[in-house]
């Protein structure tokens, strides 16, 4: 034991699918990789689909989007429950906004979360899949790991309805007649907090800059001239509420 760093040392210098992965995970080394292990998953799915997915909104091929309806529809057709956790970004991204109100009204679960969160797919709480979190060097940053180890799977499977229970279902969180952005509501929500607003960024999982930028432009829409005056505003508009 003693000695087993100087072993894990080498690790840069061995096929990384080999060294790390073993009889319950194994690490597919491309996006592509990933897409085709889940789509095989997919196929024998009998009870849940749940996805985690914590980036920034993106304009999407639709594409992409179409298929992504084809297959809630037929694992919904199936009896599979889909649920999808999302970063509280994608309210403010009008085409995603649309896409996921249309996979909604398709029988799928959605809701949004303020923090940040891992990104992840359960399948039927036997299948997990992860992002690589053991980088070798010279690997795809989209590379990440297929477990199946029951233990693992099971944990996930008990974080995953920690993340649900505190997001916002996506019928109960409409931004559309809102004076802020769900984003800049999220930073005000963590500044209320007592996060200091150098703490935001990552617990958003935003950089200073965006933050920053944000807050300057939720002083804007509502006439404040200070941060101090941004957040009476909010405590106001909570006392209210």
């Amino acid at each position: 034991m003693a000695e087993l760093p100087s072993v894990e040392g080498l690790a840069p210098a061995y096929d990384a699918h080999r060294w790390y992965s073993g009889p319950v995970s194994e690490l597919l080394q491309s996006r592509d990789e990933m897409n085709q292990r889940i789509q095989q998953a997919l196929r024998t799915a009998s009870s849940e689909m749940w996805t985690a997915q914590p980036g920034a909104p993106v304009d999407r091929d639709p594409e992409v989007q179409r298929a992504g309806m084809e297959r809630v529809l037929e694992l919904r057709g199936r009896g599979v429950s889909v649920k999808s956790v999302y970063n509280v970004a994608v309210r403010d991204h009008a085409p995603t906004r649309g896409h996921l109100t249309s996979v909604v009204e398709a029988g799928a679960e959605v809701a949004t979360l303020e923090e940040l969160f891992p990104r992840l797919v359960i399948i039927d709480n036997t299948h997990l899949f992860i992002d690589n979190c053991i980088p070798a060097g010279g690997e795809d940053r989209d590379a990440g790991w297929h477990v199946t180890d029951r233990a693992t799977v099971a944990w996930a499977h008990m974080l995953y309805q920690q993340l649900w229970a505190r997001a916002t279902r996506w019928q109960d969180g409409d931004a559309g007649s809102e004076t802020l952005t769900e984003r800049q509501k999220a930073i005000l929500r963590a500044l209320e907090e007592g996060e200091a607003q150098h703490a935001v960024g990552p617990r958003l999982g935003l950089s200073d800059r965006t933050v920053t930028k944000e807050i300057a432009a939720a002083r804007a829409a509502v006439g404040a001239q200070t941060v101090y005056q941004l957040m009476a505003w909010w405590g106001r508009r909570q006392a209210d509420a």
